[in-house]
């Protein structure tokens, strides 16, 4: 019961977790409310069956509200996509599930981390360098948005060693 209370309250603590096949469809939900071009409950699939493939569910109670997916070979990983549901968003729960991921990724010998991010996303970027990315390059129209306009993306890395 208290349990209930605290997610209808919203106080539920925060749990960033392996997130396991049975999640590939709540992933592929809150990707697709987070980017215009989502991947599917089978790409997610795909991804959490890959022996180079991290991902972490951000729980609420039993509620799934973010994941934070990568790929890693040899001593470097790329994050491949970052998301937490609109209403969870601003309470620094993003930057505890990068930094949790990063631990793991570092603890599997991972000495250095890339992604992309859309130049214009400014929450992302922010969420990024503050913890400890910065940016080594530009991929010009890189991301093409729903309506043909083209945006640039920003290569960013961090060593974890």
């Amino acid at each position: 019961m208290m349990t209930w209370l605290a997610e209808f309250w919203g106080y539920a603590d925060a749990v960033v977790e392996p997130a396991t096949l049975r999640d590939a469809g709540k992933l592929a939900q809150l990707h697709g409310a987070s980017f215009h071009s989502g991947w599917s409950e089978e790409e997610f699939a795909d991804l959490l069956s890959q022996r180079n493939t991290l991902i972490h569910r951000l729980r609420m109670g039993r509620k799934i509200v973010g994941f934070i997916a990568s790929r890693f070979g040899a001593d470097e990983a790329e994050i491949l996509s970052v998301a937490v549901a609109s209403g969870y968003r601003g309470r620094g729960l993003s930057r505890e599930l990068l930094l949790t991921h990063l631990g793991h990724l570092a603890g599997r010998g991972v000495a250095k981390v890339f992604l992309e991010v859309e130049e214009n996303n400014q929450p992302a970027r922010r969420l990024y360098q503050r913890a400890g990315f910065a940016i080594v390059g530009r991929r010009e129209r890189y991301y093409r948005q729903p309506d043909g306009e083209q945006l640039n993306a920003l290569i960013m890395r961090r060593d974890l060693s």
